[in-house]
C-alpha cells in the first residue's frame, strides 16, 4: 500500500478514485505518566511517555486506515492528513484520513 500527503502518487497515474478512507484511535492518560509530565512540566523537557504513546496513536490510526482502503480495493491513498481532538480531559482521539485510489 502506498499512501503519501500529496494528491498524486510521483510516477504513478490515478485510475480510480475510491473516496475517502479513515482509520482512528482514541487514547486515555495514564494516571502514572501524569504524574512524570507534572514532574516534567516543572523542570522541563519532553514528556516521552506520551511522545511514545501518540506515535504509537498514529501508527494505529494509519494502520487502520490502510485496512479501510484495502477494504474498498484500493492501492494508495493520497492527500493523507492527521487530526487530533480531545474527546474528554484525559482523552484525545488521533484520526487519519485520505482518498482511496487505484493506482498503475
Amino acid at each position: 500500500m502506498i499512501f503519501v500527503n500529496t494528491d498524486f502518487v510521483p510516477g504513478k497515474t490515478i485510475k480510480k478514485t475510491l473516496g475517502l478512507c479513515r482509520g482512528n484511535t482514541i487514547r486515555a492518560r495514564h494516571i502514572g505518566r501524569d504524574i512524570s509530565a507534572t514532574l516534567k512540566n516543572i523542570v522541563g523537557g519532553e514528556i516521552r511517555d506520551y511522545t511514545k504513546m501518540m506515535a504509537e496513536s498514529r501508527e494505529q490510526a494509519l494502520d487502520r486506515m490502510i485496512e479501510e482502503a484495502e477494504g474498498m480495493g484500493a492501492n494508495a491513498v493520497i492527500n493523507v492528513r492527521f487530526t487530533t481532538s480531545m474527546i474528554m480531559q484525559s482523552a484525545s482521539e488521533i484520526l487519519a484520513y485520505g482518498t482511496a485510489v487505484v493506482v498503475e
